[in-house]
């Protein structure tokens, strides 16, 4: 039996994991501790709902726990609740934005390192089959040489959790599984409901759209000889993500580097300054 904690439960995950463990019965080898949330309220919710008991902090199960799923609503949080249970080297899914700051982001990524703990999470999107087919095409360049690329995905700007980097890493992320996670600059601009972004590589730059109020992905390739992609739906993602982390429980290995894994949230940041400053930005390089 491995024992969960879940850390962060008023995101929509917390209840579609619950889901699968509680209500759905698809894991009977994973008990759940307990939830916890710095509002309380919510996490009355989910344990009204599941049955599950409520924490009276977000360290209580460190020590206990054989996982955790870190899920909070605002990135800033994941680390501090991970923070407590890193040396005991369990396995952690990390929901987006992994973390906000660029300072977390070495720090996090230091202490999971030197602990060599197993993490996965992240963006749910990377699990689409198009995501997939768009890397392959990039890296076996079976349609020519790469010319550039078109993403699409929803934001939601105005909110309290971190504001763009709420919602953002969802697109970055799968722009970095398809092309690369180190472009080497970045440009952005708020136009209505949208921002507009242009992420430099070495070789051809990548174009961006997020949009508020609508619920459409999309990811193409412009190659020399075709252009590839299409839409993708989220329908069937959060099975396969739930798994990534069933398989850390069961001894995996973690899908990416701790580089790769944390490397979003630098571009994130390149983005965020571009919007502040109206400047294109450098992507900085993690420690």
């Amino acid at each position: 039996m491995y024992k969960i904690a879940i850390l962060g439960c008023e995101n929509s995950h917390a209840n579609t994991f619950l889901d699968y463990i509680i209500k759905e019965k698809k894991y009977p080898d994973i008990k759940v501790l307990g939830v916890y949330s710095d509002d309380a309220e919510a996490a009355k919710k989910v344990s009204d709902t599941y049955g599950v008991p409520v924490a009276s902090s977000f360290d209580e199960y460190a020590g206990e726990a054989d996982g955790i799923i870190v899920t909070a609503r605002h990135g800033d949080n994941h680390y501090k609740y991970a923070k407590p249970y890193i040396k005991y080297g369990i396995p952690m899914f990390i929901d987006k934005p992994v973390t906000v700051s660029e300072e977390d982001a070495n720090a996090f990524m230091a202490e999971l390192k030197a602990n060599n703990v197993r993490i996965c999470g992240g963006s749910v999107c990377t699990f689409a089959d198009l995501v997939g087919e768009m890397k392959e095409v990039v890296s076996s360049k079976s349609e020519g040489e790469v010319c550039g690329g078109f993403l699409r995905a929803p934001i939601i700007m105005d909110n309290p959790y971190g504001g763009f980097f709420f919602y953002s890493q969802h697109l970055v992320e799968v722009m970095c599984e398809i092309f690369g996670y180190y472009p080497e600059s970045a440009k952005a601009f708020k136009k209505g409901n949208t921002v507009n972004c242009t992420v430099r590589y070495a070789d051809y730059d990548v174009n961006l759209l997020f949009t508020e109020g609508s619920s459409l992905y999309s990811a193409s390739v412009s190659c020399t000889d075709k252009i590839c992609g299409g839409t993708y739906l989220l329908d069937g993602l959060f099975e396969r993500e739930f798994e990534s982390f069933n398989k850390l429980l069961l001894g995996g290995a973690s899908r990416k580097s701790y580089e790769d894994f944390f490397a979003p949230v630098f571009v994130l940041n390149a983005l965020n300054r571009s919007l502040e400053s109206g400047n294109e930005e450098i992507v900085n390089k993690m420690d």
